[in-house]
């Protein structure tokens, strides 16, 4: 038999501010991140700041669709 979905989930989280920093249509790179989340205790989308090679700096990445 097959089981339903876990409890934990797979999300990427992708850097705000490269994506909207992009000149002309093209832009150096965008931060991404691999993590997990527990689907029940946060069922609304996950937003933790983590360092963007980028930027330079620490800032807000924000997850996305699969």
């Amino acid at each position: 038999m097959a089981k339903g979905k876990g409890v934990r989930v797979m999300v990427i989280l992708e850097c705000t501010r490269c994506v909207r920093n992009e000149v002309n249509g093209a832009s150096r790179g965008i931060s991404r991140y691999i993590t997990q989340k527990n689907r029940h205790n946060t069922p609304n989308q996950l937003e933790l700041k983590k360092f963007c090679p980028y930027c330079y700096e620490s800032t807000i990445h924000g997850e996305i669709k699969k």
